[in-house]
């Protein structure tokens, strides 16, 4: 006949027995927790970043010099893509646009002209004909190095129909843009520049410019 003592020893090492499993099946369902925490993170962290990432802002980096002083080769850009869903594009507005004679390349010009006006360049300056000025306006570029001329070519004279925008290079000397091949159509326009993300010393945002 069992003692008590002897049913709590052998109930104690019942317990003894099974406490490492036990331990295992712990620590199994802690990796299955981490593990399980990870996947929704990452799930939550792609449902967020994907959408900003493709379809609100997208990085683009400045390659060549057509744009300088404003950006340099090599500097990092935050283009917002969202703005121009529920407005235009405005004069002055610094744009990222699939290049229209080949949709696999990106540029990086200012908007200078609007749909439904006449740009003529003459003078080394650029001169726009619209409803609200019917005998024309000379565009004070003010972000323009002082001294800068806009050279003419053989289409000095532009008229923009419907969703087209004449685009220009801020360093005109070095700029392949609308003067050599046309306008932008507005839906290869990707969205407006509107920070400069790098280098770290050179942080900046960019708003559209006022005209005089």
């Amino acid at each position: 006949m069992e003692t008590k003592s002897e049913v709590d020893k052998t109930q104690n090492l019942e317990k003894l027995k099974e406490s490492p499993q036990d331990d295992k099946n712990n620590k199994g369902g802690n990796i299955w927790l981490f593990f399980w925490d990870l996947i929704k993170i990452i799930v939550v962290a792609l449902v967020i970043i994907i959408p900003v990432r493709y379809y609100l802002i997208q990085p683009f980096i400045v390659s060549g010099s057509s744009m300088e002083p404003t950006f340099q080769n090599g500097q990092y850009l935050i283009v917002n893509e969202i703005d121009y869903r529920m407005s235009k594009p405005a004069r002055g507005d610094v744009i990222v646009f699939k290049f229209p004679q080949n949709t696999n390349e990106y540029f990086i010009k200012r908007v200078i002209g609007l749909p439904g006006e006449k740009v003529l360049i003459t003078d080394g300056h650029v001169v726009i004909y619209n409803a609200a000025n019917p005998n024309g306006f000379v565009l004070d570029e003010s972000y323009l190095p002082a001294g800068t001329i806009t050279a003419q070519t053989t289409n000095q004279t532009v008229e923009l129909g419907a969703g087209e925008y004449f685009v220009l290079g801020d360093n005109r000397d070095a700029s392949s843009d609308s003067r050599f091949w046309g306008d932008v159509p507005s839906n290869d326009i990707v969205g407006k520049v509107v920070l400069r993300a790098y280098p770290f010393n050179q942080i900046k945002t960019f708003s559209t410019p006022q005209y005089n």
